[in-house]
């Protein structure tokens, strides 16, 4: 017999040797108080399907030999008990927790909030609601560190410790988001935080599931556009709110159901608002003439009370199927974006548009006045599937496969004619395998991710190219009494494909016709990284309710197109991008790879954590060295379309200046923590807050890193009404480089009320926020535009939500 029969039969063995014989086990669920606990969540470990307890606590659910129930509550520890076919009835006490339990779906092994080793927070059912913001980083800003970019309240993506952009995967329920985001900070994230059922921030390192885009950390969009439960009833729910603050209204509705194992799921969003109103503040001197209707002295200073071109106009809708059976599961989903919105402090460099391009959908054009020039238009359609296959044998538990394609378009309209057009289409497969080995639990996969990337216009700064990559991963664990051990390892292949300009491609006028010809030279590039993961980790539940995780990770990165390839004009930022392939030499940019590195990460990480009884908290401490950082440097070059490249002096004044990626060795370390007391039934306070400091090893600081801040909050519940007042303060930031200036500090005050309300079958909600309640003036230190962007005013939302 040869090995691949050998190798053939044991997978049919495996596949087939799980045991016939099942079983029905019936539980009673109570707390301390031997009380019942109505509606805890009861799940087979391995298989899709759940039940929830009656009023009484009791539960009926079938098993195959030898599982593993896993009972969950609000508000209660989780509990996992091992079962077969013997065990005809069980008994289970939870212990109440003083915060709420989440399952994080991220985390790929079905573990809550409390029992990851790496830090994670979850924002989900009514919180999130109530913190949505039309961008992930507006959303999130809040969290202990989490920060936002800040394009804008339109264009904003997460800054975990940090770090942003390429080091930051953001998903969608596991899978990439396909979008340009982390091509440019004006591009915003296509995540809709509204139809969304929690969003999950893993801090540090992710790499192992995610791969290296995810060297800083992942948010995670969860949502039920694939059911995997059964859905026995027509269930639904609606919202509308409007800001004052940009005289935004919005509308969301979600409606699901099902029938003998089909499940079908419906949900969609619209959003539009104006431009958005700030507290008074002077204009940088080059915005003057933008604003100024009459002659103004010298010495005068420029002011505004408002953002110019960051109106938003968005709708999405998502439909998605699935059949549930007590082993298989297979669903489709399919979701369409179709948002424009102002790109606010857009500089015109001297671009004429050609006449013959113009907008493939005139209606755009139509809805937006010559004075809202310049915005985004962003279409994207994508496809998910899902097939699960819960085996819940001796070895294989579950094999679970999820597919991915997009087709994302952002196109930059200037005057009505189309500048720049962005593409994206990506196709991504995650192959999981969940297994148990003796005492080892764990999963194996294969994930597989191409990119095509394309862009075409003036602002078409980085080229087009094609990012494929495999990997191979595994991940273990092992409990030894109190202590779960982790261990995993990821094998990437990367490998990116481009066309590049042998030279750079702008007219000067001295240059003779033979020297425009050599321009048009082009070096097919490719480049192949091999990265490597590995993570060791490990949390010691020391007594009930109160844990001590510790975790050390090393993780490699290969740099992504726009790091490496950029050349052109970004105008967005104000900059002249050259990324890690170009030297200049006579005033030209020559494309001359040599010796790119792997941006290498050594992460740790200790957590402690308490969470019974009335008073809990979390605390954060991370160290990271990163060798080989790739960052954004000033060359104190500046260019001009006459003479290309030259040294920044008093006579350029209106040239651009030039920032070009480098790689060095840096450090990142930090605190974070949230701790909470519960006075008493009604009234709760908590506080918390981040601390980052981000230094290359000469002692030099990384550009626009997030201030610090600590907040807190009360919050109280009286009969039907909840109020919540939250205070934060942002510290100055004054680490700086020398092409930045100091961010001043600033405290922001924001109020809630809530009243539930239950009329019929409709569970109702209404609400009134006020955000920045003393119309404080705070500008975001990490904002590429922060002196002509600042954060709203005084801004009061109302809305209403119905559930059926």
């Amino acid at each position: 017999m040869n090995r691949y029969s050998i190798l053939s039969g044991a997978i049919i063995t495996a596949l087939s040797s799980y045991s016939a014989h099942a079983a029905t086990v019936n539980g009673h669920v109570v707390d301390p108080n031997n009380q019942p606990i109505a509606n805890a969540v009861i799940h087979v470990h391995g298989k899709t399907q759940s039940i929830k307890t009656d009023n009484k606590g009791n539960f009926s659910i079938d098993i195959d030999a030898n599982s593993q129930l896993h009972i969950s509550k609000n508000n209660y520890l989780d509990a996992r008990l091992n079962v077969n076919e013997t065990s005809a009835t069980v008994n289970v006490t939870l212990t109440p927790t003083s915060v709420e339990t989440v399952v994080v779906y991220a985390s790929a092994l079905h573990k809550n909030s409390l029992e990851m080793i790496s830090p994670v927070s979850v924002l989900s059912g009514d919180e999130l609601k109530n913190k949505s913001k039309p961008t992930l980083g507006e959303t999130l800003k809040g969290l202990p560190g989490v920060n936002a970019s800040y394009f804008g309240p339109v264009s904003s993506s997460p800054i975990i410790r940090g770090l942003d952009g390429p080091r930051v995967k953001i998903t969608q329920n596991g899978l990439d988001s396909s979008d340009a985001s982390r091509i440019g900070p004006d591009h915003a994230t296509s995540n809709d935080t509204l139809s969304a059922e929690q969003i999950e921030v893993l801090r540090g390192p992710a790499t192992l599931l995610y791969g290296s885009g995810a060297i800083g950390g992942v948010v995670n969009v969860v949502d039920n556009r694939i059911p995997t439960d059964n859905i026995e009833q027509f269930t639904g729910a609606a919202e509308y709110s409007h800001d004052t603050v940009s005289n935004a209204n919005t509308y969301a509705a979600k409606f699901e159901t099902g029938h003998d194992n089909f499940n079908f799921h419906f949900d969609g969003t619209k959003r539009t608002g104006d431009d958005y109103q700030t507290p008074e503040f002077e204009l940088p001197e080059d915005e003057h003439e933008e604003h100024d209707d009459h002659d103004h002295e010298e010495e005068a200073h420029e002011t505004a009370t408002s953002v110019e071109n960051t109106f938003i106009d968005s709708q999405t809708v998502n439909f998605g199927t699935s059949y549930v059976g007590e082993h298989f599961t297979l669903g489709v989903a399919y979701g369409r974006i179709d948002t424009d919105y102002g790109i606010p402090a857009h500089e015109h460099i001297g671009h004429d548009h050609e006449e013959e391009e113009v907008h493939d959908e005139e209606n755009h054009v139509e809805e937006h006045d010559e004075d809202e020039s310049v915005y985004a238009s962003v279409e994207q359609d994508r496809w998910q599937g899902l097939m699960s296959y819960a085996l819940h044998n001796n070895w294989i538990e579950t094999i679970n496969l999820r597919l991915g394609y997009t087709d994302y378009k952002h196109s930059e309209i200037e005057d009505g004619v189309i500048g720049t057009t962005f593409k994206n289409q990506t196709t991504e497969a995650r192959l999981n395998i969940e297994h148990k080995f003796g005492n080892w639990h764990g999963m194996a996969g294969y994930h597989f991710s191409d990119s095509d990337y394309d862009a075409d216009g003036e602002e078409a700064f980085t080229p087009a190219s094609k990012t494929t990559s495999h990997a191979v991963f595994i991940l273990e664990e092992q409990q030894f009494g109190d202590i779960t051990v982790e261990l995993g390892a990821r094998l990437e292949d990367y490998n990116i494909d481009s066309n590049i300009a042998a030279h750079d491609d702008h007219d000067h006028e001295e240059e003779h016709d033979e020297a425009e010809e050599e321009h048009d030279e082009v070096i097919a590039y490719s480049k192949s990284f091999t990265n490597l993961s590995a993570s060791a980790g490990a949390i010691w539940q020391y007594t009930p309710g109160q844990s001590i995780a510790l975790s050390v990770s090393h993780s490699e990165r290969a740099p992504l197109s726009a790091e490496l390839l950029s050349n052109g004009l970004h105008i967005a930022t104000g900059t002249y991008e050259l990324g890690l392939g170009y030297v200049i030499e006579d005033g030209e940019a020559h494309f001359e790879p040599q010796d790119i590195k792997q941006e290498t990460s050594t992460n740790l990480d200790l957590s402690f954590r308490r969470f019974s009884g009335d008073f809990g908290y979390t605390v954060n401490l991370f160290y990271n060295d990163i060798e080989n950082f790739y960052y954004q440097q000033n060359t104190g070059l500046v260019y001009d379309e006459e003479h290309g490249f030259e040294q920044s002096s008093e006579e350029h004044e209106e040239s651009i200046a030039v920032y070009q990626f480098v790689s060095k060795d840096a450090e990142l370390y930090g605190i974070e923590f949230d701790a909470h007391y519960q006075v008493n039934a009604n009234a709760m306070v908590k506080v918390f807050g981040d601390s980052t400091t981000a230094k290359l090893k000469d002692d030099e600081n990384l550009p626009r890193i997030p201030a610090n801040k600590l907040g807190s909050k009360l919050q109280y519940t009286l009969s039907d009404w909840q109020f919540t007042l939250t205070g934060t303060h942002y510290f100055e930031q004054n680490d700086i480089t020398d092409y930045e200036t100091t961010t001043q500090s600033y405290t922001l005050f924001d109020a809630q009320a809530n009243y539930q309300l239950s009329v019929g079958p409709v569970d109702s909600e209404f609400y009134i926020n006020v955000d920045n309640i003393t119309d404080e003036l705070g500008f975001v230190h990490s904002s590429f535009i922060k002196e002509k962007a600042p954060l709203p005013g005084r801004n009061f939302k109302i809305g209403v939500r119905g559930y059926f």
